[in-house]
């Protein structure tokens, strides 16, 4: 693979393309784990919906000429008798409509006099197959699995829904320096990525667990510890050690697993030293970057992509914004800069700063060679699960 740093775009679209290839058979699976993947198959229609004529309203079905003599009430969930000329049964939301009405006065326009109703009559309630006919397409393949879909799914008669699983991820966190509880001190510092991805993670479609770690600085700890996570999920994070450094050594673990390079650096500042490689049995690792904000990037470059084309889903699009001062470029790189949503530029934006982050609305994106000016408008890399 070339030492020169993937384009931040490319490098997007190459980690996307990687898990889409990727991506498990498709299976009919129930509405709690469909939800966040997309439809592997088109979503049918099992009956007419609605199945039988509806009530819009609350108030009187009735048939033939008026007043109409009120003999009962149909309800939700009730099979109503046929209704002949002169009566009226009252009719709540919801409820079938009785055979032989010919229409509905709504309940504030009725007038009730001894035993009898008059009022303005309209055709107020939906027809058998109104919104959709039995065995029609609902929604193609390749939609994406949200609420209102699963809603639709339920209405339309489904109990589960034919998609892609969401893949196990699992995140190892290396450093003799990290601490997993207590304060910072004495040369040692609290790890911040292994409490924090697992979250990004799960927002951006993944089966999560708490992190791995901190794995002591060794060659046969990192070997170690990435057979485990490997053993368990799909998606394999690690966090620091993506340099050459003396105590970098997740290149050489990378090797000792049989893993192949599907990208290794990415030109974004922050957070080049990024990298994502595929084992032999098509199982990923994410190389993120040590230092907090750059791990983030790498999460938003190269993982979230993965995980939704490992989804089915299309490459997660970017938002825009228009940036109220200046952003500088970063030559030949692009810059993500992190942007409050009025489009300023934070404070603490320092890579290894996630003060900046926490009150972001995500990074905005300079592309190489390029500097942006206030009012231009720029696109915005989102954080998975920064705006639940």
């Amino acid at each position: 693979m070339s030492d020169t740093p993937m384009p931040w775009a490319e490098a997007r679209e190459t980690a996307w393309a990687a898990g889409y290839e990727a991506r498990p058979a498709a299976a009919e699976l129930p509405f709690d784990q469909a939800l966040g993947s997309a439809l592997a198959a088109p979503l049918m229609a099992v009956s007419d919906l609605p199945a039988f004529p509806t009530s819009a309203v609350d108030g009187w079905a009735v048939a033939g000429p008026g007043p109409w003599r009120i003999g009962g009430a149909v309800l939700a969930g009730q099979v109503p008798e046929a209704l002949g000329p002169g009566l009226a049964v009252t009719i709540a939301t919801g409820a079938q409509v009785p055979e032989g009405a010919e229409g509905l006065i709504r309940l504030e326009h009725g007038r009730v006099e001894d035993g009898a109703v008059e009022g303005p009559v309209a055709r107020e309630w939906r027809g058998a197959g109104e919104e959709a006919a039995r065995g029609e397409e609902l929604l193609p393949a390749g939609t994406p699995v949200t609420p209102p879909v699963v809603g639709l799914a339920a209405a339309a008669g489904h109990l589960t829904l034919p998609a892609h699983g969401r893949p196990g991820a699992r995140v190892v966190v290396f450093g003799d320096e990290l601490l997993a509880t207590g304060v910072s001190e004495k040369g040692r510092v609290r790890d911040s990525l292994g409490p924090m991805v697992p979250h990004m993670l799960a927002a951006a479609g993944a089966e999560t667990a708490p992190s791995l770690g901190p794995v002591e600085d060794t060659l046969d700890a990192h070997v170690a510890a990435l057979r485990a996570a490997l053993g368990e999920a799909d998606l394999v994070c690690t966090t620091g050690g993506t340099m050459v450094g003396p105590v970098d050594h997740l290149h050489a673990a990378l090797a000792e697993v049989g893993a192949e390079y599907v990208l290794n650096t990415v030109a974004v500042r922050p957070g080049f030293p990024m990298l994502l490689a595929r084992t032999g049995d098509g199982k990923f690792v994410a190389g993120l970057p040590g230092n907090p904000q750059s791990a983030v990037i790498a999460v938003v470059t190269v993982v979230a992509p993965l995980l939704a084309g490992l989804r089915g889903l299309p490459l997660p699009p970017l938002g825009s914004i228009l940036l109220s001062e200046d952003v500088p470029g970063r030559g030949d790189f692009t810059h993500l800069a992190l942007v409050d949503p009025a489009g300023r530029r934070l404070a603490h934006h320092g890579s290894a700063m996630l003060r900046g982050l926490a009150g972001a609305a995500g990074f905005a994106v300079v592309g190489p060679h390029d500097n942006a000016t206030a009012g231009a408008a720029v696109a915005l890399a989102h954080v998975p699960g920064a705006d639940s």
